[in-house]
């Protein structure tokens, strides 16, 4: 309990002027003392007279005197008390002040150290992530360099094709057939041209995907960054102590509040990082599937195709060389018939003139029986038979001419038919030098670019 103590010192203003006592009161000192916030008088002063000095004096009485004493012995105990209790307080206060300050930093430090060890965790999160997207975007890289360099290939067998159809357009004549051959050409020529678009958009899927994975990869790399950042600071934070070099004083630093986030939403964030990076890099996973699905059929379907047309080739020349075979064959037998008939007219011509002699022996006799004289023109047996004698040779020859007349036609026929199947062959020849020369020189081999390969040898990356 606070005790103030007041005292009011005993003033003498008196004048020199009044030396008799007996009219004259001095003022009397009061003593007071506070107690527990209450004025407490101790006594009143009494005026005495001083002989000596000639003077009135304000004294008090032994009682006053001692109750003095003894308040001041009362208030130095109670602010020794006071002070030993503060005293006591202030230690108590020293002590507990120190080992929270010391709970606290050694709290904070544990907690330095777990949040060090979190952001470890889901930076070797994220490292693991990165490595992971970086080896799947290299492999769709590869993929897709594979598909591009595929869809290269696919020129050369596409205007391989397309050159087979110009030079089957140089056939003549009745080998203008809309063939097998043809129709597997314009087959082969619709199946790499889908085969391209199918790998058309696969590039393009595949170069969207890695855009994609580009940009998961880098926000995961930023995310790396920030806390291997955020690491090195706590690191040194949790390795900081009263004794370290660099430590100060930052008034007011406690109510700055620049954070951007709390812990659940910082972990939200690294793990959306990371699921959006799986999500690609699964994607990315599927469309290496699907590149290699996409090139496999595109291969399967342009060899079975190539095969297809080959063979319809081989089962065309084979055909047009049997043709032409046995045109040749019966190009010979008209020849030889030609050969017998050119005879055949000869020897008819030969019998024709022949009857000429015939027909003047016969013409002549009857001419000079008609000189016969009188009843000697007679219609005897001779001239009945010399009439028809020559009725005979004319109707022979007759006949012999319409025979003539006919080997004649033949012949021309004949000449025709070979004309015409000179021709087919010819035109046969055409057509074998165009499939079995031009085109098939061409389809030896399933057509590739040297510097590309074709697409069925192609490594594939897993």
């Amino acid at each position: 309990m606070a005790v103030a103590y007041q005292s009011i010192s005993p003033v003498a203003n008196l004048s020199m002027r009044s030396p008799s006592p007996s009219y004259i009161k001095a003022p009397s000192p009061k003593f007071s003392a506070l107690k527990d916030g209450v004025t407490v008088d101790i006594s009143h002063a009494r005026n005495v007279y001083n002989p000596a000095r000639n003077m009135v004096y304000a004294r008090f009485s032994d009682n006053d005197w001692a109750n003095s004493n003894k308040a001041h012995y009362m208030l130095s105990d109670r602010e020794r008390a006071q002070a030993n209790n503060l005293r006591a307080d202030a230690w108590r206060a020293v002590k507990e002040t120190d080992d929270r300050t010391r709970r606290r930093q050694a709290e904070n430090t544990r907690k330095l150290a777990n949040r060090r060890d979190d952001i470890h965790f889901w930076k070797q999160e994220l490292i693991n992530e990165i490595r992971a997207m970086e080896n799947e975007t290299e492999n769709l890289q590869e993929h897709k360099r594979v598909l591009e360099k595929a869809y290269m290939a696919t020129a050369n067998p596409l205007h391989i094709a397309e050159e087979c159809l110009l030079h089957r357009e140089k056939r003549t004549g009745i080998d203008m057939v809309h063939d097998d051959v043809e129709k597997e050409l314009v087959k082969e020529v619709d199946v790499i041209k889908k085969c391209q678009e199918k790998m058309k958009r696969c590039i393009q899927k595949a170069h969207i995907q890695l855009k994609l994975n580009r940009a998961a990869l880098h926000e995961c790399e930023k995310d790396a960054k920030d806390k291997h950042h955020a690491q090195n600071i706590d690191d040194r934070m949790h390795q900081l102590r009263n004794s370290s070099v660099g430590i100060g004083y930052y008034p007011g630093i406690e109510n700055v509040d620049n954070t951007l986030s709390i812990p659940y939403s910082w972990i939200k964030f690294t793990q959306n990082n990371i699921a959006r990076s799986q999500r690609e890099r699964a994607a990315s996973e599927r469309l290496r599937g699907e590149i290699d699905a996409c090139l496999r059929a595109c291969a399967n379907a342009m060899w079975s195709q190539f095969n297809a047309v080959n063979n319809a080739f081989n089962t065309r020349i084979r055909e047009t060389t049997d043709a032409r075979d046995k045109l040749q064959s019966h190009l010979q037998r008209v020849m030889q018939e030609i050969m017998d008939m050119d005879r055949n007219i000869e020897l008819l011509r030969k019998a024709i003139r022949d009857k000429e002699a015939y027909m003047k022996v016969a013409q002549t006799r009857l001419e000079e029986r008609t000189k016969r004289l009188n009843v000697e023109i007679c219609k005897d047996h001779p001239m009945k038979g010399l009439a028809r004698e020559v009725y005979e040779i004319r109707e022979s020859v007759r006949y012999l001419k319409d025979k003539l007349r006919a080997s004649e036609i033949q012949m021309a026929r004949l000449m025709k038919t070979k004309s015409q199947i000179e021709t087919d062959i010819s035109v046969k020849e055409n057509s074998l030098a165009i499939d079995a020369k031009a085109c098939m020189g061409l389809r030896k081999t399933f057509p590739s670019d040297g510097n590309v390969g074709p697409i069925f040898n192609m490594p594939l990356v897993r």
